[in-house]
């Protein structure tokens, strides 16, 4: 079990929840991780176009630290490091899955359009 340097106190699950979820790449590092599997950081990276790898790193620290993501880092020249999916980030995941078409709806509502993720890489910029 990971050991989190956020413990609480928490009015709520959802308070907890948001509390590991916190942070505008997160959701979107669960994401990628979830539909294309194990990734290497420079993958994770183009799939997530406008995160900083700043940004990226500390995520990824987070949610490894909050046992989300796994790292597996291989001792070989260059350095390959991979990223995974925990039981614990499918289960968050999961969790999630209803706010997609949540989210979808709301779009549609406000009229707001949905971007690819090539066009996602100059709008966020």
């Amino acid at each position: 079990m990971a050991t989190s340097a956020r413990r609480g106190p928490y009015f709520c699950g959802i308070d907890a929840a948001m509390d590991v979820v916190a942070g505008k790449w997160k959701c979107l590092i669960l994401w990628e991780l979830h539909n294309y599997g194990t990734r290497r950081f420079g993958e994770l990276r183009r799939g997530l176009p406008g995160v900083s790898e700043k940004m990226l790193i500390q995520h990824l620290r987070e949610m490894e630290e909050d046992g989300l993501v796994h790292r597996e880092v291989y001792r070989e020249v260059p350095p390959k490091v991979e990223y995974s999916l925990t039981e614990h980030g499918v289960s968050l995941n999961a969790a999630l899955a209803l706010l997609g078409p949540w989210g979808t709806e709301r779009m549609r509502r406000i009229g707001a359009e949905k971007v690819s993720v090539d066009v996602a890489a100059t709008v966020r910029r």
